[in-house]
């Protein structure tokens, strides 16, 4: 069996040729769209956080929760999860734009402080604070300027944590509570 020659001279300077000229068209196509796109939104919306803790209330989950939020604070993000592996989060924005967060689950403080402050956080001092849910407070700080409060309730481990100033945090816990 014969091998017939390809009708064309394959080179390298002939496929440097093409992709330039593929890179070339998808820049264009990119620039173009970008023209073309409208303004993006990106400002939060708010979600019912009231309502996940009335619905852990009725399944008799004892959840950490604010009593209220401060004039100008906006809930951004809620996780309520029940059965094997109950767990409960609430995320805030301060009215400088600041996050706050609360995580509550069955999981070590350490477990959580690494996922959600740092993986390298440090333990600091702890701290006096006086809530409904209690009074003494694990700290934990980041070099990037996040900061967690952290406490056990029976096997369940509570993590205030965000980029916000420490002292808005601090306020934060004492609107806590579990009724």
């Amino acid at each position: 069996m014969s091998e017939q020659p390809s009708r064309y001279t394959r080179s390298f300077s002939g496929m440097t040729g093409a992709l330039i000229v593929t890179v070339l068209f998808v820049l264009a196509f990119v620039i173009w769209r970008g023209l073309f796109r409208g303004e993006t939104d990106a400002t939060p919306v708010a979600v019912d956080w009231q309502e996940s803790v009335r619905l852990a209330q009725e399944a008799d989950l004892p959840i950490v929760h604010p009593r209220e939020l401060p004039a100008g604070w906006q809930a951004t993000s809620v996780e309520l999860r029940a059965g094997a592996d109950p767990r409960w989060g609430l995320g805030v924005l301060t009215d400088d734009g600041d996050f706050i967060g609360i995580r509550q689950q069955d999981a070590s403080v350490a477990e959580l402080v690494e996922l959600y402050v740092d993986e390298e956080a440090e333990g600091g001092d702890e701290a006096t604070v006086t809530s409904e849910v209690t009074d003494t407070w694990q700290t934990w700080s980041d070099d990037g300027g996040d900061h967690g409060y952290s406490t056990e309730l029976g096997d369940d481990a509570l993590l205030v944590y965000g980029s916000a100033p420490v002292e808005e945090i601090e306020s934060y816990l004492g609107l806590l509570t579990t009724g």
